[in-house]
């Protein structure tokens, strides 16, 4: 994020007027709305932390050791969390491969291999750019490829000392080095990185970690009226050059937590994206939030749900308590007392009173008195392995010792149905949306297309505006003549949508309609230039077409963005091939198995190479490689008899 431009002469102004400033507290008086803040403005400009440190160094000492401040960095030692030798191993039984993670010198690499009679027949090392996780739970590793970046494929559990699969990686579907982390991701884990609207994962510039602005949005104005000695005397009235959230109303206070603290399926609004929200606007303005529930719901929950745990509490629903309340965003839970959250119990409960607590008094001080360790047992998370967690679902009924109690079942939960989380009343087009992202991302079930049919059907919107989720539907249900027939109902010329002109165009692809996908791959390209899934398409179109110049310069240009795109180099290899250059065709084979030896088309069309060379015994192997990979190919069956 760029920085303020007179930062350079700030530091000494700002030295003239901290003796001046004092942190924003919640004693304001105005009677006014959250939008009479200056800085929540689109032209007001982030000043960055090290900014606001120069008058608040007592704030920034003790925000750095919180799990926000620790939340991403470089890959160093120091913000390792995890240990490193012999124990540090990793094996992913379902995919055969192993992963060690390890520092040289200062530098932190992954290594993937693979054993066979204990030769290794694969390696592949990864230098990680960045660590993501506060290391209270977790500490994740990124690797950065030219800008793009990715997940790896291992995480360190810091609460049980040990290396695993990262959540996801390890239930069959190891995605390796290419789970690329979006802005979705990012603006949660991080403060706001330069990143390239055309991309999916490609950024320009990283920022270390979760800064004051996150919270407060915007600080230019504010440091340009103290440094101007406009000082405004927060005992008596409200600063509104930049937001305080503890005097925001309850619903916004909520809202800004809610930003990152209710995990669910977020939706963003049409033309909003992950970078739009700003502390002081409504939740629901820039995205939706959605929630599957389940008939285990009240004991089964997410990672970073505590905002909706909490709002199903009873302590929340009769009361105007908010995370605030509570927490003190700027001090570490860790370094906090836990009788500090006591004492906030007892500002509603006493626990002189019998009444109040059902536990026996010699229960209670065996528990330490302990009224917020009880009445928010820690739990393990229905999503993340090895760690566990604060309940904030706040009940008589969910206490330490009756979730120890709680059989294990092996029973699998019903589906009760989506919940919108942001607002009360949701329109048919929010919920169709979000039964398709439910498809997307968490459960590919035909009950879940059939609910966005349902809405989609009962909304009564301009078509003009449910054309781009009817799209999504169609592309979805893989209805492809229904879908290529209804892309005519919007002109080409006013697609303004990459995500929707490439869903168009694989319909047309599927229907062998080369020419029309061709038109509206270019145009998702055009859209979003940096989505390479997007570019691959168009390569491979432009071969069917016979358009091979054009597909070697997609796929050169795919390259040049990430030279690690083994599908990219299995069809430019191919393009070469067509056009009689076996040589380096076999080549790009090569590269691209190098990364992924079990790509299956690479092999196939290198054992193709070899035929051509007239070296059967060498296409022999490779088919029957293919075949120990996926016996189920019926190709490879057909090219062996041959």
């Amino acid at each position: 994020m760029a920085n303020f431009t007179f930062k350079k002469w700030w530091f000494a102004a700002g030295a003239l007027v901290s003796c001046t400033l004092v942190l924003c507290t919640n004693a304001g008086t105005e009677n006014k709305t959250a939008s009479a803040y200056l800085n929540l403005a689109d032209s007001v400009a982030y000043v960055g932390m090290q900014t606001c440190r120069s008058c608040h160094q007592n704030i920034y000492e003790t925000f750095i050791h919180t799990g926000m401040g620790q939340s991403f960095d470089l890959a160093t030692r120091d913000k390792s969390a995890a240990t490193y030798g012999e124990h540090a191993l990793v094996y992913d039984k379902k995919s055969d491969f192993y992963y060690r993670p390890y520092f040289r010198d200062s530098v932190l690499f992954i290594e993937e291999f693979r054993l066979e009679n204990g030769d290794t027949v694969h390696k592949r090392t990864e230098q990680m750019a960045y660590i993501i996780g506060s290391g209270q739970h977790t500490n994740s590793h990124i690797l950065n490829i030219n800008g793009y970046i990715f997940q790896a494929p291992i995480t360190f559990y810091t609460q049980k000392g040990r290396w695993d699969m990262a959540p996801g990686f390890g239930t069959g579907k190891n995605e390796r080095f290419s789970r690329f982390l979006a802005d979705e991701c990012i603006t949660c884990h991080n403060h706001f990185p330069d990143f390239e609207k055309k991309s999916l994962n490609k950024y320009t510039a990283m920022p270390t970690g979760i800064e004051c602005e996150r919270c407060h949005g915007p600080g230019e104005i504010h440091v340009r009226e103290k440094l101007a000695g406009n000082i405004v005397d927060t005992s008596k009235m409200t600063d509104y050059t930049i937001v305080n959230p503890a005097n925001l109303p309850r619903d916004l206070q909520m809202d800004l937590c809610q930003r990152c603290h209710l995990q669910g399926i977020p939706v963003l609004e049409e033309g909003k994206t992950f970078f739009d929200f700003k502390p002081g606007m409504k939740l629901s303005a820039v995205m939706n939030v959605f929630l599957p529930r389940y008939s285990n719901s009240h004991e089964k929950f997410i990672m970073a749900s505590q905002a909706d745990r909490l709002r199903l509490s009873e302590c929340f629903k009769k009361s105007e308590m908010t995370c605030i309340t509570c927490h003190n965003p700027h001090k570490s839970v860790k370094a906090t007392n836990r009788e500090i959250f006591n004492q906030k119990c007892e500002s509603c409960h006493s626990r002189a009173d019998a009444k109040t607590c059902s536990a026996s008094q010699p229960e209670r001080e065996a528990a330490g008195n302990d009224c917020s360790g009880c009445h928010m047992p820690v739990s393990g998370s229905s999503d993340i392995p090895h760690v566990r967690i604060t309940d904030h679902f706040i009940s008589k009924k969910n206490t330490t010792p009756t979730k120890s109690k709680i059989p294990e079942t092996t029973e699998k939960p019903a589906f009760l149905g989506l919940q919108i989380l942001t607002k009360e009343h949701a329109t048919a087009l929010d919920m169709a949306r979000g039964y398709l992202a439910l498809y997307d991302k968490y459960m590919p079930a035909p009950m879940v297309l059939d609910s966005a049919l349902h809405y989609l059907k009962a909304s009564k919107l301009p078509e003009a505006q449910t054309f781009k989720t009817w799209v999504h539907y169609y592309f979805t249900r893989e209805d492809f003549p229904s879908l290529a027939a209804f892309s005519q109902k919007i002109p080409f010329e006013k697609l303004d949508d990459g995500w929707t002109a490439y869903r168009i165009g694989e319909a047309f692809f599927k229907l062998g309609k080369l020419p029309e996908a061709e038109h509206y791959f270019a145009k998702a390209t055009e859209v979003l230039t940096f989505n390479l899934d997007f570019q691959e398409k168009l390569g491979t179109v432009q071969v069917a077409l016979g358009k091979l110049k054009e597909a070697e310069q997609t796929f050169d240009f795919i390259l040049k963005e990430n030279p690690k795109r083994q599908v990219a180099l299995c069809n430019l290899g191919y393009a070469k091939v067509l056009q009689g250059n076996w040589e380096a065709g076999e080549q790009l084979y090569d590269r691209a198995i190098q990364l992924d030896p079990d790509y299956e088309q690479a092999l196939l069309n290198k054992a193709a190479a070899r035929l051509f060379k007239k070296d059967k015994a060498g296409a022999q192997k490779l088919l029957n490689r293919i075949l120990k990979i996926n016996p189920a190919n019926e190709q490879v069956k057909k090219a062996l008899e041959m």
